[in-house]
């Protein structure tokens, strides 16, 4: 009996340990990787267009983004736990950059949760819910991870990206550098 006791919870800690990897059978975090943190900056004259950013919201507006400004575009889901960490960042970064434009873009996550998500950190900036926008970043800094988040200049150019989760320190650096050009 001890020793069907010891399969079962060696069985269980298998299963547990199989369905937090990222790998699972969910189709929403399917191929999911996780950045690291890293900063990619791109030269001025270096730099392509940025795709058009309209689309539906999670709140169930349409909404059109017009460059002319530096904007700060972040590639999230809900069930991701990184996500979930810089959220409180990217807030308080949005609200300390009151020039600069916060948008956010949904990736592989139904949009019921992260509406629930939205509300419960009181997200104070759009999130577009078609990720298909996220091909037109191919050309420059394609969103390689979730979360992702790319910097655009006031021309409507992508000028850099972070890789993984913001950090208060790279953001900020990114914006300002940005920003002063």
């Amino acid at each position: 009996m001890k020793h069907i006791y010891r399969f079962l919870l060696i069985l269980l800690t298998v299963f547990l340990i199989s369905s937090c990897s990222g790998g699972g059978s969910s189709s929403t975090q399917e191929s999911f990787v996780s950045g690291n943190g890293s900063v990619t900056f791109i030269k001025s004259g270096d730099r392509v267009q940025a795709p058009t950013l309209v689309g539906m919201t999670l709140s169930g507006t349409n909404y059109s983004h017009g460059f002319g400004r530096v904007t700060v575009v972040n590639v999230w889901a809900s069930w991701c736990a990184p996500c979930r960490a810089e959220i409180p960042t990217l807030i308080a970064l949005s609200k300390k950059y009151s020039d600069v434009t916060f948008l956010g873009i949904l990736t592989r996550d139904n949009p019921p949760t992260a509406e629930a998500f939205q509300r419960r950190f009181k997200i104070p900036y759009p999130t577009l819910i078609d990720d298909t926008i996220l091909l037109g970043f191919k050309g420059s800094l394609a969103a390689n991870a979730i979360p992702s988040t790319v910097v655009i200049d006031k021309n409507g150019k992508v000028a850099g990206r972070i890789s993984g989760e913001v950090t208060v320190a790279s953001l900020s650096d990114l914006i300002e550098k940005v920003s002063t050009e």
